[in-house]
C-alpha cells in the first residue's frame, strides 16, 4: 500500500508536536492525524470526537500489521520534517539581491 504523509503545522514543544494529512494508494484521505508526545516518545493519533467522557476515533487501521506501517509512515514524515527545519537553508548563488 502506498501511504503519503503531509506534515502541517510542526511545533518543537508542547504536548501536540505536529498535525498531517494521509493518503493511502490516493484512493482515501484522512485529515487530522496529530503527532502527540508522549511518556515513550511521539506517537500517532488518529481524529476523533468526544462521546461522554470518551475520545472515540474517527478512522482507525484495523490490524496490528497495517497499522505499525501506517504510525511508520507518519512518524518518518514527521521527522524528515524536523531534520529539514533543523538543517542551515542554503542560499541560492543564482538570486539576485
Amino acid at each position: 500500500m502506498d501511504i503519503k504523509v503531509k506534515i502541517h503545522t510542526l511545533r518543537t514543544e508542547g504536548g501536540r508536536l505536529a498535525d498531517a494529512s494521509v493518503s493511502l494508494d490516493g484512493c482515501f484521505a484522512i485529515r487530522g492525524v496529530r503527532i502527540v508526545s508522549g511518556s515513550k516518545g511521539p506517537f500517532v493519533a488518529m481524529p476523533s470526537y468526544k462521546s461522554g467522557d470518551q475520545y472515540r476515533d474517527v478512522c482507525f487501521p484495523c490490524t496490528k500489521e497495517f497499522k505499525q506501517e501506517f504510525d511508520r509512515a507518519v512518524l518518518d514524515a514527521y521527522q524528515q520534517q524536523l531534520t529539514q527545519m533543523q538543517q542551515p537553508q542554503e542560499i541560492d548563488p543564482t538570486m539576485n539581491m
